[in-house]
C-alpha cells in the first residue's frame, strides 16, 4: 500500500494528442452540485460560472449549482457532507492521501473507463502524469487536475531595492540577511496567515526538502526511518532561526491567508512563500483589487540550505484540480472533460490570476515571465513533492500542522515538533 501511495514525481513535458470536447447528447433532466473555493479574484469566480451556462447552453436539461467556499470553509464543509456519505458531484481537490480516503471509503466515482477511453485522448491530453496520478488511487483515477505549479517566493522588488537588496538569495543564509535588511529599513519583511496553518507549514517541508532531500522523505513514508530523523529536526531549527528575527508582521498567528496575501497586495510586506495562484488572491485581497503595480512583483525559488542533502531544483508544490462524488451523473464527468479541453484552459490562463495548466496545448498561453518561471521550475524538478498536508493521510497532516504551528508559537522545540508528527506516522504509516 506504502509503495503505491508513495509519490516521487519527475515531471516530464511531452509532446501529447490533442482531443476535443463534443456536446453531449440530449438527455432526461439532471442537475450537477459543484464546489469550488473560486472566490478570489472576483474575475475567477466570474469564469466559473459562464463556463457552467455555457455548458448548460450546449446540453439541455443539464444544470449546475454552483456553490463557491472560501478554502477553509470549504474544507470544513466538505468534512460534514463527506461524514453524511452524500459528496457533491463535482468538488475542488488537491488529490493525495486526503482524497486517497475519500475514494477508500467508497466516496468517489472511478472515472478511469472515461479518462481512457478513444485511445486515451483525455488522459495523454495532460502535459504531466504526475499531475494527474494525484488523483489516482490503486490504479483508478477519481478526479482530475486543473492547474499544478511550484511553491516558492512572491516578493515586492520595490520593497527589496528600499532595502538595498540587490538580486535575490540563493542560500538560506543569504536570504536570513535579506530579512534583517528588510527589518532594519522598517518593512515587514514576510506575511504569513498563521491562523490557517498550512501557510505555514510550507516553510517546514521546504526546509526538510533541503535538509534531506527525496530520501528523508521517502525514508520517513516507507517506515524505514523516522519523521524525528535529522533531516526534519533540522528543518525546524532552521525555521526557529528565522522565527527569532520576528520576521512576520504583528498578529500574524491571528490572520488568515486572505490577510497574508492582502498585505503584499497592498505593498505592506515585502513577500510571501505560496504557490502559483499567489498573484490572483494578492489581488482580490488588496485594498485596491489589482495588486502591486506592474513590474513590483516578483518570484524566486526557495533558497538552498549549506550541508543539506536535497537537490537545488528539488520543489515543493502542487495545484489542484476536482473529485467526484460517487453519485455524480455522466453529465459531471462531461463537465470536467470541458473544462480541461486547451480551450477552457487557456481562459483560464487569460485571467493573470496564476494559473498554470495541466494541459499541453494550453501551456503556450502562459506568457507571464514570472509563471513561465514558475513552470519551468515544475518542469525541471528531479524531486516533486506534494505538500505534506495533501499528500500524507489526514491525522498524519494534521499532526504536521500542528507540528509546525508549534515552532511558529514557540511552544514545541524542533525535535518536540518532529516527534509528535513521528507519533501519529507510527500508528497511521504502519
Amino acid at each position: 500500500m506504502n509503495a503505491r501511495r508513495f509519490l516521487l514525481i519527475a515531471v516530464i513535458i511531452g509532446t501529447l494528442g490533442l482531443f476535443s470536447v463534443g456536446v453531449v447528447a440530449a438527455q432526461d433532466p439532471v442537475t450537477i452540485d459543484w464546489w469550488t473555493i473560486y472566490t478570489t479574484p472576483p474575475e475567477l469566480t466570474a469564469l466559473s460560472e459562464t463556463l457552467a451556462q455555457e455548458f448548460m447552453d450546449d446540453n439541455p436539461g443539464v444544470t449546475i449549482e454552483i456553490t463557491h467556499l472560501e478554502n477553509e470553509a470549504f474544507k470544513e464543509r466538505l468534512a460534514t457532507v463527506m461524514q453524511s456519505g452524500d459528496p457533491p458531484d463535482i468538488f475542488q481537490s488537491w488529490g493525495g492521501g486526503v482524497m486517497w480516503n475519500y475514494a477508500e471509503a467508497g466516496l468517489l466515482r472511478d472515472i478511469t473507463a472515461d479518462l481512457t477511453a478513444d485511445d486515451s485522448a483525455w488522459q495523454n491530453s495532460f502535459s504531466t502524469q504526475a499531475a494527474l496520478n494525484l488523483y489516482s488511487y490503486e490504479g483508478a483515477y477519481y478526479g482530475i487536475p486543473m492547474n499544478f505549479g511550484a511553491v516558492g517566493f512572491w516578493y515586492n522588488t520595490r520593497l527589496f531595492a528600499e532595502a538595498g537588496i540587490e538580486g535575490t538569495p540563493e542560500t538560506w543564509d543569504e536570504f536570513l540577511a535579506d530579512v534583517q535588511l528588510l527589518k532594519d529599513a522598517g518593512i515587514t519583511p514576510i506575511a504569513l496567515g498563521g491562523r490557517d496553518k498550512w501557510p505555514g507549514h510550507f516553510w517546514w517541508v521546504y526546509l526538510a526538502i533541503r535538509e534531506g532531500g527525496q530520501a528523508a522523505f521517502e525514508s520517513a513514508y516507507t517506515r524505514e526511518g523516522s519523521f524525528a530523523d535529522p533531516a526534519f529536526v533540522a528543518a525546524g531549527e532552521r525555521l526557529m532561526e528565522l522565527t527569532t528575527l520576528q520576521p512576520f508582521q504583528t498578529d500574524f498567528m491571528a490572520m488568515g491567508y486572505g490577510q497574508e496575501a492582502g498585505l503584499v497586495g497592498n505593498g505592506e510586506a515585502a513577500m510571501e512563500l505560496m504557490g502559483q495562484w499567489a498573484p490572483g488572491v494578492q489581488q482580490g485581497n488588496s485594498t485596491s483589487g489589482e495588486g502591486l503595480p506592474p513590474g513590483e512583483l516578483g518570484w524566486f525559488p526557495f533558497p538552498t540550505v549549506e550541508g543539506g542533502a536535497g537537490n537545488p531544483t528539488d520543489v515543493l508544490g502542487g495545484g489542484d484540480g476536482f473529485a467526484v462524488g460517487v453519485n455524480a451523473p455522466d453529465a459531471a464527468v462531461d463537465f470536467l472533460r470541458f473544462l480541461t479541453s486547451p480551450e477552457v484552459q487557456t481562459r483560464f490562463v487569460e485571467l493573470n490570476t496564476g494559473f498554470i495548466p495541466t494541459v499541453t496545448d494550453a501551456e503556450g498561453a502562459v506568457t507571464d515571465p514570472l509563471l513561465q518561471a514558475v513552470t519551468a521550475a515544475r518542469n525541471e524538478a528531479g524531486y516533486y513533492q506534494l505538500y505534506y498536508d495533501q499528500f500524507l493521510p489526514p491525522a498524519v497532516a494534521q499532526a504536521v500542522l500542528d507540528g509546525v504551528e508549534g515552532l511558529f508559537v514557540g511552544t514545541l522545540a524542533p525535535a518536540d515538533a518532529a516527534q509528535a508528527i513521528e507519533d501519529v506516522a507510527s500508528f497511521e504509516l504502519e
